[in-house]
């Protein structure tokens, strides 16, 4: 089966596709119409991302790409309709990636106060680094 997909630089070297990235998982999606996908390029056009060209790639190639690179596809029915939050980024992409929550549920209080500090710390010293270079 033939589907529409989103690349980038198609023919050149570091030619690439489209994804997501939605709570840690990267998302390639395959659209069976090629009228979902063009309408998706705009609304990324829209949002000042680089426009990708639609292709028509046979849907298990890129099943077995998006396995070996260690990514999920996603097939995009025409007519798709979303039900979850999650789901509506397949019809719409997001404005930014959803944040992937790094804290377990089985740690303790403390351990999720730590790790929130310490990630807050990380990226002020990274600002700190950057804010240096500066001057």
């Amino acid at each position: 089966m033939l589907v529409h997909v989103l690349l980038y630089k198609v023919g050149e070297d570091e030619e690439g596709i489209h994804s997501i990235d939605i709570r840690g998982k990267t998302i390639v999606l395959m659209f069976e119409d090629k009228d979902d996908a063009d309408r998706y390029c705009g609304l990324l056009e829209a949002q000042d991302f680089p426009v990708p060209s639609v292709e028509l790639l046979d849907k298990e190639e890129i099943s077995t790409f998006c396995n070996e690179a260690g990514y999920e596809s996603k097939f995009i029915e025409k007519g798709f309709l979303p039900i979850t939050e999650e789901d509506r980024f397949f019809i719409s992409p997001p404005e930014r990636n959803l944040e992937y929550n790094v804290l377990s549920e089985d740690m303790d209080c403390k351990d999720k106060i730590d790790n929130r500090n310490s990630i807050s710390d990380n990226k002020l010293d990274e600002i700190r680094n950057n804010l240096e270079k500066l001057l």
